[in-house]
């Protein structure tokens, strides 16, 4: 008997977002990279990462499927809020990482996974069941063990980045939540990730050509947000960064999210910090202590009972769904 498609679309999801979170915890590492050799400012490099992805993506879509490049009136404000939503999300990633690190700032970012089952609880209507609180619990409690967070001195010394990377992880939250509404108005996923990009690259470029520089991260003048001085080597990895994880990271938990309920999928992307962990070990040399660890292993422990719970569930189903239709044959 063939699987129901409820469990095959969850299945799906599920590893969909697994592969989404395996391709993204490179990204925190190629941005720690590009800020410590090169010095770009949090903000243009997070103006040119989304532009780039747009870039590469376009000839794709205009090759493949031209028809994702069109959409219509009514979701034009949509897209461009949600640009705006990605914007100062990518906008306090880059910023946490140059100030935490690569992987303690990813951690950090999945504070989102709090936020975003409450909201999507709010908002959205979807299900707060025990277990997704205590997977909730739990990734709460290992992000503050992963920032120091429970240390009264972090917050003397490292206020800035403990700030930058929670409000990342709520700036996350929003737009896990933006993207399961995407799918719920028909938006296609790659449709969403162009448009996003694109409305992304020009907030960006308004907040690096703001006067004053009261911004943190932002460019020293127009000239540096529009052409900053790296050599050759820096741009291929930029350009490496808004290719790779950047555009097919993004691209596949966009894909999730309409097959996965938004804090669902948030919370397996919590697995992303220990590929990042990993990562920053080999090639930054970052070491996460014994707290951090722990902390670490408590987000990836309710990932896996989040799952395990799902799958009783839809076994359960199953079950009733079989036996349901015995009796009714019996009938």
């Amino acid at each position: 008997m063939s699987a129901p498609p409820s469990t095959t679309r969850t299945a799906r999801g599920y590893g969909v977002a697994l592969l989404s979170a395996a391709i993204l915890s490179t990204t925190a590492i190629l941005i720690r990279y590009l800020t410590q050799n090169y010095s770009i400012p949090a903000l243009v490099l997070a103006l040119w990462r989304d532009a780039l992805a747009g870039l590469t993506l376009l000839p794709m879509l205009a090759v493949i499927r031209p028809g994702l490049l069109r959409i219509t009136r009514q979701h034009l404000l949509y897209l461009v809020l949600y640009g705006l939503v990605l914007a100062i999300f990518n906008a306090l990633w880059t910023l946490s990482v140059s100030l935490n690190g690569a992987a303690v700032s990813t951690v950090l970012a999945y504070s989102s996974a709090a936020f975003t089952a409450l909201l999507g609880w709010w908002l959205l209507k979807e299900s707060l069941h025990g277990v997704k609180i205590l997977a909730v619990a739990m990734s709460l409690v290992g992000c503050a063990l992963v920032a120091g967070a429970l240390n009264p001195l972090a917050w003397q010394t490292n206020l800035p980045g403990i700030l930058a990377g929670v409000l990342t992880g709520l700036a996350y939250a929003v737009y896990s939540l933006m993207g399961r509404s995407a799918s719920q108005r028909g938006l296609n996923p790659w449709t969403t990730l162009f448009f996003t990009f694109g409305f992304a690259t020009l907030w960006l470029l308004l907040f690096n050509l703001l006067p004053g520089g009261w911004l943190p991260g932002t460019a020293a003048g127009p000239l540096g947000a529009l052409r900053p001085a790296i050599p050759p080597a820096g741009w291929a990895i930029l350009f490496l960064l808004a290719a790779g994880p950047t555009l097919f990271g993004f691209g596949l938990y966009n894909v999730s999210l309409s097959l996965l309920p938004s804090s669902v999928a948030n919370l397996i992307l919590t697995t992303e910090p220990a590929f990042t962990t990993l990562l920053a070990y080999l090639v930054l040399g970052e070491r996460l202590g014994a707290a951090q660890a722990a902390g670490s292993l408590l987000i990836l422990s309710g990932v896996v009972a989040l799952r395990l719970y799902d799958g009783w569930q839809e076994t359960r189903g199953a079950k009733a769904g079989f036996l349901s239709a015995v009796r009714q044959a019996r009938d």
